[in-house]
């Protein structure tokens, strides 16, 4: 399926006009550790949201949330779950949390749940969701959030929030206005900071930057957190050569970003101490990694404008086999 055009169509330009109620009806797809924490403040500050869920669905339903944070622990012990979309329905905002190796059954997911004026959050890493989303229902109701957080899933029910919080959202079809603007402030006054960009596809670079190193060299380099990579003086000279090619790509796509931020993002990560990016979580629990949004597209669109990276290949290359869902799962303690 071909992306729809972006031109100022009278159906698009009504679906970007939709401005959310006061009180919108809210669904969390991929109510995981990202969806249920950002779900979870949102219940918390007394919004209707509705979690879809599989695996921890019996778990939450009988003894409801707990978010062990950095800012204040909570629970909260009456959630409303539900096993199918189907049996949410038609919402305000949909808010989409899923790992990307879940997109092929995605807009089956959703679909249940959008009415005439949803719209659609994708909070998913990588590149290439906004478009899924967009061709299946319209670019006009899609926005993409970009998700600075340290959160993990400890056990059913249970998450736990370590460090930062930051959404940087926008529009997928153009500058952002005054629907973005009131989604942010309902955002933060549920206690979720939000910056509104005016270019979606450059903050997404942007997270490139530090997802690409600091996810993959995590699994590459046999499962190692953050502060073991800092840690490592070549490993640590790889990130930075990593950054600057993933600056170099957006770049030339259109998308500038400061030389600086490779310095930046070193120093915000030593910060963080011995942090397990979520990559790496998932690959050391044998669930499916998300190569192709986060290593795959970055280096097709790199190579689609002649932009040469070396290391990204090889640590694309290096990632797949690792990767591969028929591969047994790294021992335990690793």
């Amino acid at each position: 399926m071909t992306e729809p055009s972006l031109s100022d169509t009278a159906e698009h330009e009504q679906a970007r006009a939709t401005v959310l109620p006061g009180r919108p009806r809210i669904a969390v797809v991929g109510a995981g550790a990202l969806g249920g924490y950002y779900g979870a403040r949102l219940a918390q500050a007394g919004h209707e949201v509705h979690f879809l869920m599989r695996g921890d669905y019996q778990h939450v339903r009988q003894h409801g949330l707990r978010v062990e944070s950095c800012d204040g622990d909570f629970a909260l012990p009456d959630v409303r779950v539900a096993r199918s979309a189907a049996d949410i329905g038609r919402c305000d905002l949909v808010i989409i949390g899923l790992k990307t190796t879940a997109n092929d059954a995605m807009p089956g997911l959703v679909e249940p749940l959008v009415g005439e004026r949803t719209v659609l959050l994708t909070l998913q890493n990588g590149l290439g969701s906004d478009q899924l989303l967009a061709q299946r229902f319209g670019s006009g109701r899609v926005l993409g959030g970009l998700c600075f957080v340290c959160i993990n899933r400890l056990a059913p029910g249970l998450i736990a929030h370590t460090a930062e919080g930051l959404i940087r959202m926008g529009e997928f079809s153009g500058p952002s206005g005054a629907r973005a603007a009131a989604l942010a402030e309902l955002l933060q006054a549920a206690g979720i900071p939000c910056r509104v960009e005016s270019s979606l596809a450059a903050a997404q670079w942007r997270k490139l930057v530090w997802n690409i190193p600091f996810n993959g060299l995590s699994i590459a380099a046999g499962g190692i957190d953050t502060a073991a990579i800092l840690a490592a003086p070549t490993l640590e000279a790889l990130c930075r050569e990593l950054m600057r090619e993933v600056i170099a790509a957006s770049t030339a796509l259109g998308h500038p970003l400061p030389e600086s931020l490779v310095e930046e993002q070193v120093t915000r990560t030593y910060a963080m101490q011995a942090y397990r990016p979520s990559s790496l979580i998932d690959w050391l629990d044998g669930r499916p990694v998300e190569v192709e949004s986060i290593w795959g597209e970055p280096l097709r669109r790199a190579r689609a404008v002649g932009v040469d990276t070396p290391r990204l290949e090889m640590l694309y290359q290096l990632l797949v086999p690792l990767c591969d869902p028929a591969r047994p799962a790294p021992a335990a303690g690793r």
